[in-house]
């Protein structure tokens, strides 16, 4: 699996002009589920987010996680995470999991997340989203499962 964070002051997710999902101060998280995923990469790659230490505490270092920050969290599920543009102008998305994975693997990590006590929001899976991302920092991030050692 593939994410990229980014540390927000706030941001929001919008389907056919209606917000379905909304935080604050916090982090967004765009997840891409591969073919050869599976939940070790979920449970992971949640575990590994949700202390991320990304966050400044009172001397204006990242020492504190989002949940230490009182943050929350807007998943959006982004397949184009997995786009191999070696060859041509146009990516391939061979690398990424079918729908069907795809969706179960994002609705594990995200009820991860919430499960270590974070409040998530998510935007609609297979949906053309429109997302507003109001960058703190900036911080932003790249974590592969595949990469851990």
């Amino acid at each position: 699996m593939r994410a990229v964070v980014q540390r927000v002051h706030k941001a929001y997710v919008e389907v056919n002009g209606e917000k379905v999902g909304k935080i604050g101060p916090g982090m967004v998280v765009f997840l891409g589920v591969g073919r050869e995923d599976s939940v070790k990469d979920s449970d992971y790659l949640a575990t590994k987010i949700s202390g991320l230490r990304i966050f400044e505490d009172n001397a204006g270092l990242m020492n504190l996680s989002v949940k230490e920050n009182g943050g929350q969290v807007l998943c959006i599920s982004q397949f184009t995470l997995y786009g191999d543009c070696r060859k041509g102008r146009r990516p391939g998305f061979s690398a990424a999991a079918q729908p069907e994975k795809a969706l179960s693997m994002y609705d594990h990590f995200c009820e991860n997340l919430k499960k270590s006590g974070l409040t998530v929001a998510t935007g609609q899976f297979q949906e053309n989203m429109r997302i507003m991302v109001d960058n703190d920092g900036p911080v932003t991030l790249l974590l592969d499962s595949k990469k851990q050692f």
